[in-house]
């Protein structure tokens, strides 16, 4: 994407991939030099595209986990 910097600091994990190579990932990215966030979205096999995806603070990120720690 044009004019937003990314680094992948930690991949998390591959929820699924599609026959064109696609994967639905977990990792932690820091976007525009900011602090890394934990972010879902498709990459493409370069990780050079992604998908729309949701990006969530650690905070948010830790609510989730112990949501469905609880169930």
């Amino acid at each position: 994407m044009a004019g937003i910097k990314y680094e992948i600091i930690k991949h998390v994990a591959v929820l699924s991939e599609t026959s064109s190579g696609w994967k639905k990932e977990v990792n932690l990215i820091s976007w525009n030099d900011r602090e890394p966030k934990y972010d879902i979205r498709d990459w493409s096999p370069d990780h050079e595209k992604m998908g729309k995806g949701v990006t969530l603070s650690p905070e948010e990120w830790n609510a989730l986990q112990a949501h469905f720690r609880e169930e």
